[in-house]
């Protein structure tokens, strides 16, 4: 897949192509289907699927108290729009003039660099100055401009909406089998693994320390979780505790991940840490010995979860 990483005044033009249009936060189960469409309706007649995104998210431009904790990196995004078929993404920086722009701006200058012969969009999609183009806006701009105009209502499996924002509210509240749903897959986190205080191998559950790279976290609590290593022979176990370890006075948040019968060391290396199930929240205990306990409760209920799914 082709990237583009520039203003709308310095793209190539490069049309005509196919287009999908948004910021794709979490690409989720819709933004999959919409990416799908547009990406097999643009084989079918012959032309190339682009997707055309912004970064960084809107909202830190123009409502930064209000921004939103991003469930993917930009180069989590990437390789989602390339798995999905498209052939071309364009990457536009997000910034105060750009949020400026009329909606008919936005529009020719699209126009100008990627000859659009469809877009797609979904249905709720909104864009321009104060959000002031909408999907009407785009089918009559269509219309003069011979540029068909395709939406797709982004429903969840209960028939409410689906958007990146639910699926942060059901992670904010540790409903991560909720969020998967939405998301047509477990909510992962990724990062290198990096040397933490050691507690956990000491209490004789060594604990891989995550340096995350996404900014939103499941709530505080102790999850059922599948590691991928990296030339490890594929998915673990994973027992994952994020929060801030109260029984030791933690002030600082850590992702720490704890592979049954693992031993190797993992420093330096890559680990994508898929969320599962949850087994408890975060908890202060009266010993290291109480703690010790539990842990060794949570393992064990994590392994019969783990074989029951497997079941």
């Amino acid at each position: 897949m082709e990237v583009w990483r520039h203003t709308l005044e310095a793209a190539p033009a490069s049309g005509p192509f196919l287009v999908t249009l948004g910021t794709f936060d979490g690409v989720h189960a819709g933004h999959r289907e919409l990416l799908r469409i547009a990406a097999a309706r643009a084989k079918a007649a012959g032309l190339r699927a682009a997707v055309v995104t912004f970064d960084p998210h809107p909202a830190v431009v123009v409502a930064p108290q209000r921004r939103p904790k991003l469930l993917m990196t930009l180069e989590q995004r990437l390789a989602a729009f390339e798995a999905e078929g498209m052939d071309l993404a364009w990457v536009i920086p997000f910034s105060r003039a750009f949020s400026e722009l009329s909606p008919a701006a936005f529009l020719d200058r699209l126009r100008t660099v990627l000859s659009p012969v469809e877009l797609h969009v979904g249905r709720a999609f909104a864009f321009g100055r104060d959000r002031s183009g909408t999907v009407e806006t785009l089918e009559a701009w269509g219309a003069e401009h011979g540029c068909a105009v395709h939406t797709l209502a982004l429903r969840a499996p209960d028939g409410g909406r689906l958007s990146s924002t639910r699926i942060r509210e059901a992670l904010d509240r540790g409903e991560v089998e909720a969020a998967a749903e939405l998301l047509g897959h477990p909510y992962t986190l990724t990062g290198v693994v990096v040397e933490g205080d050691r507690r956990g191998r000491h209490l004789g559950f060594p604990t891989a320390n995550l340096a995350w790279e996404q900014e939103q976290l499941p709530a505080f609590g102790v999850y059922v979780t599948e590691a991928f290593l990296p030339h490890h022979g594929g998915a673990r176990l994973g027992l994952t505790n994020v929060g801030e370890k109260p029984t030791f006075e933690g002030r600082r948040l850590t992702v720490e991940t704890h592979l049954p019968d693992f031993e190797e060391d993992l420093y330096g290396a890559r680990l994508h840490v898929r969320f599962l199930h949850r087994l408890r929240g975060e908890a202060r205990f009266a010993s290291v010995d109480e703690l010790r306990d539990q842990i060794a409760r949570d393992v064990a209920e994590g392994t019969a979860w783990w074989a029951g799914r497997k079941d």
